[in-house]
């Protein structure tokens, strides 16, 4: 199976300065040396604790932030030296659901507003009736009832804004999807039926997915391949299978302990 995404020998690298003159002495190596592939279809899951630099490969990953060394292909294009401009057509196939569903939609546009913004941007030939049709189809797709469109994120749960944030993914008809811990701020509950909505959208359209988050245990429901992350490092790689019934790293180890049981 051909890999929709591929990454060789990344490094996302931050300078320390210090003294008089603010030079620089030392480095913090956030992302060091990764490379991982996604074949299409298929979800990567990406565990590692606050710190671990998995926030930071999902930005480099969508040119959201310089990059020291490496090589980022997607659809056997490498995208890290193209301009904005040469980027752009490819931006509409690489799009991010982020970890807060309260601070990543603005409180002063309604759900029409929001979800309508990327199809504004980037379908320019749809009107507007054209765009609150589309809207209303995505709302619906990602279980929010369509008559919500002309209300505000704060009239809603946790959950439902994480919809609302699914739905302006979706609305550009994207292959790639990183998500960058999409369930950590929401209860047990809602967790899994966002889980399960993803899941399902993945099926229906074809989706390849970065799923991002600090409990292993639901990167296992995720995931097809895991790699567990440390210090900017990968310290363990494999299948769901592989890395959650028979972990080899001490650190892998802990991470699955940490795991709450009933």
């Amino acid at each position: 199976m051909s890999a929709l995404v591929k990454v060789n020998h990344l490094k996302v690298h931050f300078p320390i300065q210090g003294g008089f003159l603010r030079r620089q002495v030392d480095v913090i190596k956030a992302v060091d040396d990764l490379s991982f592939s996604i074949p299409e279809g298929k979800t990567l899951g990406l565990v590692g604790e606050s710190g671990s630099g998995k926030s930071t490969v999902a930005r480099a990953l969508l040119k959201l932030m310089p990059v020291t060394s490496g090589e980022v292909f997607y659809q056997d294009k490498n995208i890290l030296p193209l301009s904005e401009a040469e980027f752009r057509p490819l931006r509409k196939q690489m799009q991010m659901i982020f970890q807060d569903p309260y601070g990543s939609l603005n409180p002063r546009m309604t759900i029409d507003e929001i979800v309508g913004e990327p199809l504004r941007i980037h379908f320019r030939h749809l009107n507007k009736t054209g765009r609150s049709d589309t809207v209303a189809a995505l709302l619906e797709r990602v279980g929010l009832p369509s008559e919500n469109m002309r209300r505000y994120p704060h009239e809603f749960s946790g959950g439902q804004r994480q919809r609302i944030g699914i739905a302006r993914a979706l609305a550009v008809q994207p292959k790639f999807l990183i998500c960058d811990e999409p369930v950590s701020a929401l209860d047990v509950s809602v967790q899994a039926q966002i889980i399960n909505l993803l899941r399902d959208l993945q099926e229906q359209f074809k989706l390849t997915y970065l799923f991002i988050a600090h409990d292993l245990a639901v990167v296992e429901h995720m995931s097809d391949e895991i790699i567990v992350m440390h210090h900017g490092k990968i310290v363990e790689q494999g299948t769901s299978e592989q890395v959650c019934s028979n972990p080899q790293h001490e650190y892998t180890q802990k991470l699955l302990a940490a795991v709450p049981t009933l």
